[in-house]
């Protein structure tokens, strides 16, 4: 399927994957609505975009996923001006408190990661069905950019709440799709594995010990891995969901297994 003239609308656009994968559909020709907190990165990252990619439309709004009314609001103006939304990149999402253990995390944090890892995650979902007319037209795509962490449990510490949200993601995605069977949305996952961005270094703290730690021996993801992969979910063909889509470096086993030899053996190993 091309993504030509697409409405896509990706949360969390303003760094990390959300900006990776803004970068990517813009090569595509999509038009882009993006939205994050950040008004000054959105609008960073919309004039390169525009830079690079002659003709490509980029809309921004600084919205916060955990306020169902703003998030109601800009996703109704866009749709009445712009038509339906074609596709939903879900990617807005923290971790916060790491290696801190459950009862040892600021109540706060709690209520900021499940506020936007469950209650963001679904609002902007149900924004896009309604006021975004998803539903009422019966045709288009949800990605939710959800985790590994969702099915495996984390061996490493700080990580109830993030893991309990991202498997109530993947849950979520699941039963949406079924929800939805009567109409031609389709309903996607896809789950990365350790990237390196700015989110691992945020869920411990910008403790850069504790994070190159984390990564000692391997070689991790980059943002644009991830994009390439959400392109490829979204380009295919109407008939064709690749409904769950797991990418994580080759050296993520699992989460309790890395091969931390991985760096040791590459010297003349092709990336």
């Amino acid at each position: 399927m091309s993504l030509g003239g697409k409405l896509v609308l990706i949360t969390g656009a303003s760094m990390g994957i959300g900006a990776a994968i803004a970068r990517r559909l813009a090569a595509e020709s999509a038009t882009l609505i993006l939205f994050a907190r950040s008004i000054d990165k959105l609008k960073a990252i919309a004039e390169e975009i525009q830079q690079v990619h002659k003709g490509v439309t980029v809309f921004y709004e600084s919205v916060d996923v955990q306020d169902h009314a703003a998030v109601s609001d800009s996703i109704s103006r866009f749709a009445e001006g712009l038509g339906p939304i074609d596709i939903l990149v879900n990617n807005a999402g923290l971790a916060l408190g790491a290696p801190n253990a459950f009862p040892d995390l600021k109540i706060q944090d709690i209520i900021t990661m499940t506020g936007t890892n469950i209650n963001g995650f679904m609002f902007a979902t149900y924004a896009v069905l309604n006021e975004g007319r998803m539903k009422e037209r019966g045709n288009g795509t949800i990605l939710n950019v959800t985790s590994t962490t969702g099915l495996e449990v984390p061996p490493f510490p700080g990580e109830a709440v993030y893991h309990a949200s991202k498997a109530c993601q993947e849950a979520f995605t699941n039963v949406l799709r079924t929800e939805l069977v009567n109409t031609d949305i389709k309903v996607l996952a896809l789950r990365p594995g350790v990237v390196a961005t700015n989110f691992h270094e945020q869920r411990v703290g910008y403790d850069k010990s504790q994070y190159d730690e984390f990564m000692e021996g391997f070689e991790p993801l980059v943002a644009e891995d991830v994009a390439e992969a959400a392109a490829f979910m979204l380009s295919q063909k109407d008939r064709v969901s690749v409904k769950a889509l797991d990418v994580v470096p080759t050296a993520q086993r699992s989460l309790q297994v890395f091969d931390r030899e991985w760096n040791k053996r590459g010297e003349g190993r092709g990336t």
